[in-house]
């Protein structure tokens, strides 16, 4: 079994305006902040609304192992910062449908990924435990261009 709290790597934070939460917690808590990356076309499948792409922008504090991920998404998305079921979650470095499919098949409830389940997932994956635990599995393949990001770098 692979050892999942070593592999935690940020707990993330839904925000209404990037900007000002990046200037609030960065002189509250002496963080920097990678670029903002925003994609007005952010691939999303959830169980309601099947596949569609949405506007998501994101960034994380350049401080780690343990990184502050901001995200500022449209209402109607897991991203949308006034659903209480959304404030926030952890995310952890995974093969993402095994994980996924692990969690589903003990109880927990499926949120939303990037693709569909039967296209495999994509690179991420949002899976909530009965006791309402936000989990984000994320594709372990991203985990170099992100270290690459969090020292400075561009994402892509």
């Amino acid at each position: 079994m692979v050892d999942y709290p070593s592999r935690m790597f940020h707990v993330g934070h839904l925000v209404p305006d990037i900007q000002a939460a990046m200037a609030e917690l960065g002189s509250g808590l002496g963080l920097t902040w990678t670029q903002v990356v925003t994609r007005d076309d952010q691939r999303v499948w959830t169980p309601g609304q099947g596949q569609r792409r949405v506007s998501l922008s994101f960034c994380y504090s350049t401080e780690g192992p343990q990184h502050v991920e901001l995200l500022e998404g449209p209402e109607g998305t897991p991203w949308w910062h006034g659903d209480p079921q959304n404030l926030h979650h952890a995310g952890v470095w995974a093969d993402v449908p095994t994980l996924t499919e692990d969690l589903v098949s003990r109880g927990w409830e499926l949120v939303c990924s990037q693709v569909a389940p039967e296209e495999g997932y994509g690179s991420f994956s949002y899976v909530r435990s009965p006791t309402g635990f936000l989990l984000e599995p994320v594709a372990a393949a991203n985990e170099e261009r992100m270290s690459r990001w969090f020292a400075g770098g561009s994402l892509t």
